[in-house]
């Protein structure tokens, strides 16, 4: 009973990825600043967690439609998302039960699997699934 969503492809360049991170608040260095981030051993400044947990959520609500409430998200990190890369989402719902769907997802850049995980969800009276 797998219903797959349709794919999200996102360009990071290097402003997405500064962009986000300053928008959540974190300066951590190695999310704008080439220099430190190669520095500390990093091809290039990465997304931090807080922009793919929102990419993570748009990726869903977009597909589920604006009356879709998020209840979990269980998101496991892999490999870092590097500006210049892109990040390519898919998922599938795999189970519907008591008013709730679960939704598998995977996040992908050149590297392998950035965020793989599950998102649970209800849907309102105007979801588009």
């Amino acid at each position: 009973m797998s219903e797959a969503l349709p794919e999200l492809s996102i360009d990071l360049t290097p402003t997405v990825v500064i962009a986000t991170a300053l928008a959540t608040r974190d300066y951590t260095p190695v999310h704008h600043d080439p220099g430190l981030a190669r520095a500390q051993g990093s091809k290039d400044i990465f997304l931090n967690i807080l922009t793919t947990m929102g990419l993570v959520e748009r990726y869903v609500t977009d597909w589920a439609g604006p009356a879709a409430v998020i209840r979990r998200i269980d998101v496991r990190l892999g490999v870092p998302a590097y500006a210049g890369d892109r990040l390519s989402f898919n998922g599938s719902v795999v189970s519907r039960a008591g008013g709730e769907l679960t939704v598998e997802v995977r996040g992908r850049v050149s590297l392998g699997d950035h965020a793989t995980g599950t998102v649970v969800l209800t849907l309102g009276e105007e979801s588009a699934c």
